[in-house]
């Protein structure tokens, strides 16, 4: 039996970016969901069986500290990658997510940080990693 690709939510208000990242990470396998701000993200999040969020820091009306901390109370147990052009954040925000990357990293980096989101999703729960880590 097929395995069914992972279904990962972007959120950023940067249609363009957004597009492209959806491009990179269907042609990597994986399904795709798009929301351009906060709060169709969270529409998205609550209604759609999510396994994973690529959620931007810097957009209006809600920045990315502000959607993490909502979507953990929904669903804790989803993993979430913070992207920002900001290479640093305030504690506050990175440790409301399990990975966080500047976008200039590049397409590499996120599809590979993506995937370690999934295979530590996937490890028992005792590794004893917190939030946060880069």
């Amino acid at each position: 039996m097929a395995q069914v690709p992972h279904l990962v939510l972007c959120v950023d208000d940067e249609l363009i970016g957004l597009k492209v990242r959806k491009i990179l990470l269907e042609r990597s396998g994986y399904r795709v969901l798009t929301a351009s701000n906060g709060q169709e993200g969270l529409d998205i999040f609550r209604a759609e069986p999510v396994e994973a969020v690529v959620l931007d820091y810097s957009m209006p009306g809600m920045h990315g500290g502000e959607v993490a901390a909502k979507m953990r109370e929904i669903k804790p147990e989803v993993p979430i990658l913070l992207l920002s052009a900001y290479i640093g954040l305030p504690t506050e925000v990175t440790s409301l997510v399990d990975l966080y990357m500047t976008k200039g990293e590049g397409a590499p980096i996120l599809l590979h940080k993506l995937q370690t989101l999934f295979q530590t999703a996937s490890e028992p729960a005792a590794t004893g990693q917190g939030r946060g880590t880069a």
